[in-house]
């Protein structure tokens, strides 16, 4: 194109999404400009409750996953994004079993027994499923909400916080654009093991154990240094030094010389594997004028570390939106998923935990079957060495070192197996009924099918005849939203969006699961195949949910922002006359940069003061009846009957939170650098908290509304970008929170489990000297 222009003029180029450039013309007839990216500068959307917001004038808080960190990621659950990218998020990973989501609390734990976990939002209605559904490939955008004016709209479902999950869909007018990708990799064990004591110093010890003991029993010095010389091989139950040496520490504590161990197996390094993660996706999208579409399909196999640990994962997603009308558009969205886990056990002290029982395990007690003369192996007819599960044949351990259990040789044979289906349906029908009037009215339903089965055989371990479980459990819930959006503006200066809705949602469980023992001989896993019927059980339960909600946001000259939101919820779990909850808030922020005395500093490209106040409440006290005295079907020799199991308390309500929250945004040169700075205040009061009782009442507890606790903190995350051309974009950023529980108020002095409750102190705090 070309322009007529004065020679000392200037021209400037600008383009929304692109840095403006100026020029000087100078006689020149041609000019060649090529835009770049200003992506910092852009006034940034976010997925809040029930809709978008602009962040520059959002009064809440919200941090947001980048967007290139979420294509970057190599996970397996979407849990796991959130780990270092959000302030105020805490993501505690407390399983290395492949597939596991990680527990996420924001701004601390709000409630000693109530839920604790935030709420997840996918696509606009609450998730259902285990986040291991979600295939991270398919995130568009990751919003975490923290303070009361981001989530009062959802209530008592948000008293834990927000994240809001969108996934990808198609642009209008593209063609049809195919993304696929492909990943292998390996992984090892993160954190070093415990040192642990070598063979000679562990015997060295053990003989000091064994001389005090008999001190204390009144022996001589020189008495028990004989007594622990000569016991000590029948105490351990073998010797690694051989029949040459039936006494292997003297008399004088220490290895006799030229003893050596004929063997030195590492337990740990011995169950210890290379693990794998191998990935394999497609999308597909695009879209005409009127309708878009999104398209993929992934696989992922991953195994963990330890024997017996995988998961494999089958997804398929479609999202789909058509403009039927001008007036008219409808949008679907279907998850598809099928996952298959291995669980290898990843308690603290539990015996199916490969790595805490090879803790325990000494170097001298041998990984496979050894001959005690000699420290070879023994190996079977096939030329395979042997696993020693310290049963007496070859060698035998203690029982505090794992007796009857080899996990390398278990694993062969034992497993404990679980399968998921999950279905995620997500249907929303919006109608523009009058100039800035929409109604939105959406259909969502959650199906997730578990079935688990574990075996453990009746020859090698420790099952003494074999043992089978087997069982399944379904869940569907459903989410009916009904919503009206009005949005206006006057004279450019004022602009007002108001809200009123109306949700119900219903949530329905059932289970059945049986246990038998006594297989006759390997090769045997179903129930069928077993003899002995040693447990059977099986339930249904049903929550419901009814909740009716506004809310107002208005902002004049995009200088000044105000919200106010309400929403009221009637819980199945309370009784009558507890039933509903209000919930409300309000906030207002204050865009500094846009008024003339801060225009005039151009250094300053973005300068916000935020601040909001309001509740929210919490039902999920685990129970679905936690209002009711019931009864439980008990056998007595046979003979079926009643007997109580939980004392009614029709006085229980809802645990409430007052959360106060004041936030600083700050952006230099256009943006390159910026700077969040946020102070809250989390106050929980009328805790719902199953209080202790005296065994001798008959009950371990009873569910009441208890004391106060707090959390208080600050909050900063800040991000620059040194280098920005049309070659290199470097960005940096980093983010650091620090808080503070404390338990304000309490029925009575102490209360204790095995956590020490006391006003002053924590929740976190052990019943255990510091």
């Amino acid at each position: 194109y070309s322009l007529t222009a004065p020679s000392n003029g200037q021209l400037s180029f600008s383009f929304v999404g692109m840095r403006t450039q100026t020029v000087q013309i100078s006689g020149r007839t041609q000019i060649d400009i090529t835009m770049l990216s200003d992506a910092l500068g852009i006034d940034e959307v976010i997925v809040v409750a029930y809709g978008t917001a602009s962040k520059a004038g959002y009064t809440g808080s919200a941090s947001t996953v980048n967007k290139d960190l979420i294509a970057r990621s190599q996970v397996s659950n979407v849990t796991q994004l959130l780990q270092g990218s959000a302030s105020g998020v805490q993501v505690i990973s407390s399983s290395g079993q492949p597939g596991s989501e990680s527990s996420i609390y924001i701004r601390g734990i709000g409630s000693i027994s109530a839920e604790t976990q935030p709420l997840w939002i996918v696509d606009g209605a609450p998730l259902d499923a285990n986040s291991s559904a979600l295939n991270p490939a398919d995130i568009e955008s990751l919003n975490v909400l923290k303070d009361a004016a981001a989530t009062s709209l959802y209530g008592s479902r948000a008293a834990n916080g927000l994240v809001i999950v969108t996934t990808k869909k198609g642009r209008q007018n593209e063609q049809a654009r195919i993304d696929a990708s492909f990943r292998y990799g390996v992984s090892s064990r993160a954190q070093k093991a415990y040192d642990r004591l070598g063979t000679n110093d562990y015997w060295e010890l053990y003989w000091e154990t064994l001389r005090n003991d008999a001190l204390d029993n009144g022996y001589s010095a020189m008495e028990a240094a004989e007594i622990a010389s000569r016991d000590i091989v029948s105490a351990l139950e073998i010797n690694p030094y051989g029949p040459n040496f039936p006494q292997p520490v003297g008399t004088d504590g220490k290895i006799v010389e030229g003893a050596v161990p004929l063997w030195n197996d590492d337990w740990i390094k011995a169950y210890e594997k290379g693990a794998k993660r191998m990935e394999a996706q497609v999308g597909i999208s695009g879209g005409s004028a009127k309708s878009t579409y999104y398209v993929s399909f992934s696989y992922l196999d991953q195994t963990g570390i330890y024997p017996g640990a995988s998961f494999e994962r089958y997804t398929g997603r479609v999202n789909l939106t058509n403009e039927l009308k001008p007036w008219l558009r409808l949008n679907t969205s279907i998850n598809l998923t099928h996952s298959s886990t291995n669980n290898a056990g990843d308690g603290d002290s539990d015996s199916r935990n490969a790595l805490f029982t090879a803790m325990l395990i000494p170097n001298f007690y041998p990984v496979y079957a050894r001959d005690l003369n000699t420290g070879e192996y023994i190996l079977d007819a096939d030329g395979k060495k042997i696993p020693d599960y310290g049963d007496g044949i070859y060698s035998t351990r203690t029982g505090n070192a794992s007796a009857n259990s080899n996990h390398i040789g278990n694993a062969k044979y034992d497993f404990d197996r679980s399968n998921r289906d999950v279905a995620l349906i997500r249907t929303t029908l919006e109608v523009d009924l009058y100039q800035g009037l929409t109604y939105i009215g959406s259909a969502n339903i959650d199906y997730n099918m578990l079935g688990s089965h574990s075996y453990a055989n009746p020859v090698y371990g420790s099952s003494a005849s074999g043992s089978v479980t087997k069982s399944f459990a379904r869940t569907i819930a459903m989410t009916f939203n009904n919503i009206l959006n009005y949005q206006r503006s006057f004279d450019e200066i004022h602009s007002m969006k108001l809200m009123a809705g109306h949700e119900y949602y219903e949530y329905n469980w059932t289970n059945a699961s049986a246990s038998r023992t006594g297989f006759p001989s390997l090769g045997l896993d179903e129930p069928s195949a077993a003899s002995t019927v040693s447990a059977g059980s099986g339930y249904s339960n049903q929550y419901k949910l009814l909740s009716f909600f506004g809310n107002a946001e208005y902002n004049y000259a995009q200088k000044y922002f105000f919200s106010a939101s309400i929403r009221t919820d009637g819980s199945s779990r309370f009784y009558k006359d507890n039933l509903w909850g209000t919930f409300w808030s309000v906030g207002a922020s204050w865009r500094l940069s846009e008024e003339d005395f801060i225009r005039e500093i151009p250094e300053i490209s973005k300068f916000t003061i935020r601040s909001s106040y309001g509740g929210q409440g919490n039902d999920n006290i685990g129970g679905y009846y936690a209002y009711m005295g019931l009864y439980e079907i008990y056998n007595n020799l046979g003979e079926s009957g009643f007997r109580t199991s939980q004392l009614p308390s029709y006085n229980l309500k809802w645990e409430s939170q007052l959360n106060f929250n004041l936030g600083l945004d700050l952006g230099f040169w256009n943006n390159r650098f910026t700077l969040t700075a946020e102070f809250f205040n989390r106050e929980s009061k009328d805790l719902l908290f199953d209080v202790p009782m005296a065994y001798s009442t008959g009950y371990s507890s009873r569910s009441q509304n208890i004391g106060k606790m707090r959390n208080r903190g600050v909050e900063f995350q800040i991000s620059g970008t040194p280098i920005q051309t049309t070659e290199w974009l470097w960005t940096i950023w980093a983010n650091a929170t620090h808080f503070k529980n404390k338990i304000t108020s309490i029925p009575s002095p102490v209360i204790t489990t095995n956590r020490l409750r006391i006003k002053g102190g924590s929740m976190y705090d052990f019943f255990l000297a510091e």
